[in-house]
């Protein structure tokens, strides 16, 4: 693995973050609001350092397989940007999103049925990113643990181009955590929730394709994200709410709500992540447990759900 490329990621990031800092109040901010968990303003662009150690970082990588994923991440990046900045509307956001999305399945060689499934799950994967990094250190710890995972999985399967892109992912989202764990400094944003939940799908196709990694290995080791957030829409689309619009019923969220700390919340998450990455390199290893394993997994699930639904309704009558 070129160590000097997931260094470098590390290091931008991190400096690009501190000059970020700096700039103080000029940075575009985040201000507190009836659907945040913040209670002061804070800067919201702080993806721009993850994707700036990414960058520089592909600048090592030769690999023509990967050069048109990483170009359509920037290239999100770039538009999240001028949202965090300026706020685009969601049509257009999502319409750039689904262009991003099919130019590159096309490119990595889908078609029919398995292009159409790919389009809904890296759009709808590239947007629950978003929607889930609304807690310190939240977003940052999933790309950090969830990336680390994929690299070593490409690592174990000579995948060493794919395992080094992943590191660098992951060292650039650590260098960011240094500012965003609780109380954090700089928020990511959609400058790098955007391009991470994008990069996390396509490069999890992209291993699946590679035989680096069953399908079913990139969902595990992302689970904590996709699960909540594919849950609350649909509890929210049942009850007939505008699932576009901002909100404060993510599970994450109601944790917080009913008086858990963002520190708590991290170290929680962090558990929960490692656990699936846990799990899903049990599924790589050992094949022959998928069913045990998803059933495993998916009652964790319910039962994690049902403890702060139970609490979630027992303070709502209690009020």
């Amino acid at each position: 693995m070129n160590g000097f490329a997931v260094l470098s990621a590390f290091a931008v990031s991190w400096l690009t973050l501190a000059w970020l800092l700096q700039r103080g109040g000029r940075l575009p901010m985040d201000h507190p609001n009836a659907r945040s968990l913040h209670d002061t303003p804070t800067p919201r662009i702080g993806g721009l350092g993850i994707m700036a150690g990414v960058a520089v970082a592909g600048m090592w990588l030769l690999d023509t397989t990967m050069l048109p994923v990483m170009l359509a991440a920037f290239a999100l990046a770039a538009l999240s940007v001028l949202d965090d900045v300026r706020g685009l509307p969601v049509a257009l956001r999502f319409l750039v999103h689904f262009i991003a999305t099919v130019a590159i399945l096309l490119a990595l060689g889908l078609s029919g049925w398995s292009l159409l499934v790919g389009v809904l799950v890296v759009v709808w994967m590239t947007n629950l990113y978003n929607f889930m990094d609304g807690a310190d250190g939240l977003a940052g710890g999933m790309a950090t643990i969830g990336f680390g995972a994929l690299a070593l999985a490409a690592w174990i399967g000579g995948a060493q181009g794919l395992a080094v892109l992943c590191a660098a992912i992951a060292a650039a989202a650590l260098a960011f955590l240094r500012f965003n764990l609780p109380p954090a400094r700089i928020f990511m944003g959609d400058a790098g929730s955007i391009p991470l939940g994008f990069l996390a799908a396509t490069l999890g196709i992209l291993g699946a394709q590679q035989d680096v990694w069953p399908w079913l290995f990139p969902m595990l080791v992302f689970s904590p994200f996709i699960v909540d957030a594919s849950v609350t829409l649909a509890k929210r689309g049942l009850r007939g709410e505008k699932i576009w619009q901002a909100h404060r019923s993510h599970y994450y969220q109601r944790a917080v709500l009913l008086g858990a700390s963002h520190r708590q919340l991290a170290w929680a998450a962090y558990g929960l992540m490692l656990a699936s990455a846990a799990l899903a390199f049990t599924l790589l290893l050992l094949p022959q447990l998928t069913g045990w394993l998803l059933a495993l997994w998916a009652a964790s699930y319910v039962l994690i759900f049902l403890m702060i639904d139970r609490r979630w309704h027992r303070a709502l009558h209690e009020h």
